[in-house]
């Protein structure tokens, strides 16, 4: 299956999943490390405590968040690279086939990236790309969105809403593409056009 672009200008990806390969398991497990019990985490929603939304909409700083964190650990001696290691032990990588598809849909589209995400992960994430790619990711986009940024987040309208206003974009010439379900859903009450890139697909071979 192949999206359908007739009049589209302008593509949106999300990141996790999509462009950016995550095992959030990692990240559970690295945090059991550290001392984590099951009751914070469950299989909905992952984490439980508010802080972990609180960071990804920017209502929490990375310092907030790890301080938090340490209180959930119950492990006052967990060091700040110890928490974002752990948390950021989900991030996997960007492979150079999708790194190629930006660029060669960036000749004849504007692209933009919106993410749910926040501050630690994306830190470490332009890194880790600099390092493998020699670039720097934002420079594959027009503009890149995130979260905590723009304090909203998938799949609320005003999200979507925000980022169509930050980018001049037209509604109905963009095709927003993510792999969950209910950003789908949102973006199609934003007026996006809307690719699912269901599990078993791969965006560098849809586009």
């Amino acid at each position: 299956m192949k999206p359908n672009l007739t009049n589209i200008k302008n593509i949106v990806f999300d990141l996790g999943n999509v462009l950016l390969n995550l095992d959030f398991d990692a990240s559970i497990q690295a945090f059991r490390n550290l001392g984590l019990n099951s009751e914070v985490v469950n299989r909905q929603q992952a984490y439980v405590d508010p802080v972990f939304y609180e960071l990804e909409v920017g209502k929490a700083t990375p310092e907030a968040f790890r301080k938090q964190v340490r209180r959930i650990l119950k492990n006052p001696e967990a060091t700040d690279q110890q928490i974002d290691d752990a948390w950021c032990a989900m991030i996997r990588d960007i492979p150079a086939k999708r790194v190629e598809m930006l660029k060669m849909l960036a000749k004849n589209y504007d692209v933009y990236l919106f993410s749910n995400t926040n501050a630690i992960h994306i830190k470490r994430l332009h890194s880790e790309f600099r390092d493998m790619y020699g670039i720097e990711f934002p420079s594959l986009f027009v503009k890149d969105f995130y979260s905590h940024e723009i304090h909203e987040r998938k799949p609320d309208l005003a999200s979507y809403q925000k980022v169509i206003e930050l980018s001049g974009i037209i509604p109905e010439e963009t095709l927003f593409v993510d792999d969950l379900e209910k950003n789908i859903s949102g973006a199609v009450k934003a007026g996006l056009k809307t690719f699912w890139l269901k599990d078993e697909m791969e965006v560098a071979e849809v586009f």
